[in-house]
């Protein structure tokens, strides 16, 4: 242990300001955009904002994705000062739903691949026949080959 170790340990600096960093993460909005002065205007007004990394625009999608240290709701109320309609991405992924075609899940407006996110999709209900079948004859079931 050196003399630096020695006097850093006697003098311990303690800092009372609290950080107000925002933490790491990204933000996904449904966007209608038309055409590319639109795509300019939402992509220049989320930019400008404090904090942000990265911006992603894809008209096809009507989705805009900022990645950066900022609050969600703050992002969403940026794009929607510039006149567009706007709102927090309303779908997930359609292999990652366990029930794509639930009532309210499937919507004809969504990009391909996507469904809505609902939590009818995700609900797994333990003792339905479909889930015992399931379970019954899965690999996991060790007693799988004695049933068949």
């Amino acid at each position: 242990m050196g003399i630096i170790d020695h006097i850093s340990d006697m003098f311990e600096v303690t800092s009372t300001r609290k950080s107000k960093r925002k933490p790491m993460q990204t933000v996904e909005i449904k966007v209608k955009m038309d055409c590319d002065g639109c795509e300019r205007k939402v992509t220049n007004a989320v930019s400008s904002m404090k904090g942000v990394k990265s911006v992603d625009v894809s008209r096809k999608q009507s989705r805009v994705t900022v990645s950066g240290n900022v609050e969600p709701k703050k992002v969403l109320k940026k794009v929607q000062n510039t006149g567009k309609k706007a709102e927090f991405w309303p779908y997930v992924e359609y292999n990652l739903v366990s029930y794509p075609y639930a009532p309210g899940v499937y919507d004809k407006k969504a990009p391909s691949g996507y469904v809505r996110d609902v939590p009818q999709a995700f609900q797994i209900v333990p003792n339905t026949p479909t889930h015992t079948l399931t379970s019954m004859f899965s690999d996991e079931n060790p007693n799988a080959c004695s049933i068949m």
